[in-house]
């Protein structure tokens, strides 16, 4: 709710707190709209893991409800939130649309399922949709579950940052102006419907390096500490983003040195009544 605050007093702003199994409620919701982004989820991979149920539920039988909520109330697009977590690990770099896709984890496999539901009422009902395989977002008001937001937390407190495994795994971090940027276009254009399109830098970083990154930016020597590999997690990822140039025109801008910089700025003055010895750069 605190993200939702500066909404709240904007009158074309309207919050409805429900469930997103509900499908009347959906329904009522989306009278009169023409375009769904769809956010809703249970996110993360060992959160899927202690709990697949919930996730399933969530995350699939969810994205279910929200297309027939649409298609019943003549939304004219669904956006959907994916996930590079659909992939699984993968031995080619980059990833590209149309390869086999082996989910390790049941959030990518809910996160498939979902999708595999766009496509199909793209087809058999006509109700465009477009799915948007989000590469490991990060930025201001991030997940407090994330990587990024945790290794920054644990540096701020004076904490060693806790790696799993031995470091070397790889991600493709995406800033969330960019993203937002990608479901603007999304929305705009015509030629995407119904199709799939990686949002990623195009670039990765082994979270070894990602972590000695965010230590300079912070100006902290702590040295990381190092822990066991989780459950679900995948060893490495990167984004073709051949198709999301060409057909949505998008790709990305912002560096990741210039995210990690404006998200510990704004983690920073988020906890500015914690007192710390820590200095940015």
């Amino acid at each position: 709710m605190q993200n939702l605050e500066p909404y709240l007093r904007n009158s074309q702003f309207t919050f409805v707190k429900g469930d997103i199994l509900d499908i009347n409620l959906l329904k009522k919701s989306m009278e009169d709209v023409e375009v769904v982004f769809h956010k809703a989820a249970q996110s993360g991979v060992r959160k899927s893991v202690r709990n697949p149920m919930k996730t399933h539920q969530t995350n699939t039988t969810g994205t279910l409800s929200v297309l027939i909520a649409a298609r019943d109330s003549n939304v004219k697009k669904v956006i959907y939130a994916s996930s590079s977590s659909i992939y699984g690990s993968v031995d080619k770099l980059p990833q590209v649309e149309r390869q086999k896709t082996v989910p390790l984890s049941p959030y990518g496999v809910s996160k498939l399922a979902a999708e595999r539901y766009c496509t199909s009422f793209y087809k058999i009902y006509g109700l465009n949709t477009v799915s948007l395989r989000y590469f490991t977002v990060y930025g201001p008001r991030q997940r407090p579950d994330m990587a990024i937001r945790i290794f920054v937390d644990q540096i701020f407190k004076q904490n060693q940052p806790i790696i799993f495994g031995d470091g070397t795994q790889t991600r493709d971090f995406t800033y969330v102006l960019d993203v937002v940027e990608a479901n603007i276009l999304a929305m705009k254009k015509n030629n995407g419907n119904g199709g799939i399109f990686n949002i990623g830098s195009g670039r990765n970083i082994s979270v070894n390096d990602l972590v000695q990154m965010i230590l300079t930016i912070m100006r902290s020597t702590i040295k990381p500490n190092y822990d066991s590999e989780q459950l679900g997690d995948v060893k490495q990822t990167l984004a073709d983003i051949t198709k999301s140039k060409k057909i949505l025109d998008w790709e990305p801008k912002v560096p990741l040195e210039k995210g990690l910089r404006e998200f510990v700025d704004w983690y920073v003055q988020d906890n500015s009544k914690v007192k710390t010895g820590v200095h940015m750069t």
